[in-house]
C-alpha cells in the first residue's frame, strides 16, 4: 500500500528547441502505485504532492527535480485501508508526514528513454533510487512518465503482521506522470 515517490521521480527531457520546463501542472500530474495483497493487485494514488522540476530538453543531463509526497493523501479507494496505512505499522504519518525524492543525475539510456538517479526518503530512511522515464512534448507541456519498483520493507513500511510478504508483497510498482509547462 505504498508507492511513492517516486517517485519518485523524475523529469528530464528531449525535444524542445531550447525551452526550459519548470512549472508543474498538478491537475495533469499523478503519482500512483500498484501493490499486491494475497497476490491480488491493489491500485492507489497520492492526491497531494509538490515538485520542483527544471528541465532543458536540449540538455536533459542538467535537469533537476525535487518531489515531496504528502503520505496522508494516500487513496486506496477504501477509507479503512487509507487509515490503516497512515498508522504506525505502515507510513506512520504522524511522525513521517512526507516522502521525498531529490535527483542527483539524469542519463540518456537510449531509444527515447532516460533514467533519473537520486535519493528517496520514506519514514526517515534514505536510499539510492533509479527510475526510467520517457518524455513527450505537446505544445508548451512536457509529460514525464515512468514506473519503478519499490521494496517497501527496505523503508520499514508494513511492520509486524504486515511484514509477511505472503500477505502483502514486498515489491510495489510506483508510476508517475508529471506534466510540466514551459518556463515563461
Amino acid at each position: 500500500m505504498i508507492r511513492l515517490l517516486a517517485v519518485p521521480l523524475l523529469f528530464v527531457a528531449s525535444l524542445a528547441a531550447g525551452a526550459e520546463f519548470s512549472t508543474l501542472l498538478p491537475q495533469q500530474s499523478s503519482i500512483t502505485f500498484v501493490s499486491k495483497q494475497m497476490n491480488v493487485p491493489v491500485e492507489g494514488s497520492f492526491r497531494k504532492f509538490t515538485a520542483q522540476i527544471s528541465v532543458d530538453p536540449a540538455k536533459p543531463e542538467t535537469g533537476k527535480a525535487s518531489i515531496e509526497i504528502d503520505l496522508a493523501s494516500i487513496d486506496t479507494g477504501n477509507t479503512d485501508a487509507d487509515e490503516e496505512v497512515a498508522g504506525k505499522a505502515w507510513f506512520d504519518t504522524k511522525n513521517n508526514p512526507a516522502a521525498s525524492f531529490t535527483s542527483e543525475s539524469i542519463n540518456n539510456i537510449g531509444k527515447g528513454q532516460y533514467q533519473v538517479s537520486g535519493k528517496l526518503t520514506i519514514k526517515g530512511k534514505t536510499l539510492d533510487t533509479r527510475a526510467p522515464f520517457t518524455l513527450k512534448q505537446a505544445g508548451g507541456v512536457l509529460l514525464i512518465e515512468g514506473t519503478f519498483p519499490l521494496k517497501r520493507l527496505d523503508f520499514n513500511i508494513g511492520s509486524g503482521i504486515w511484514g509477511d510478504t505472503s500477505v502483502v508483497a514486498d515489491e510495489v510498482q510506483i508510476r508517475f506522470g508529471l506534466a510540466v509547462a514551459a518556463k515563461k
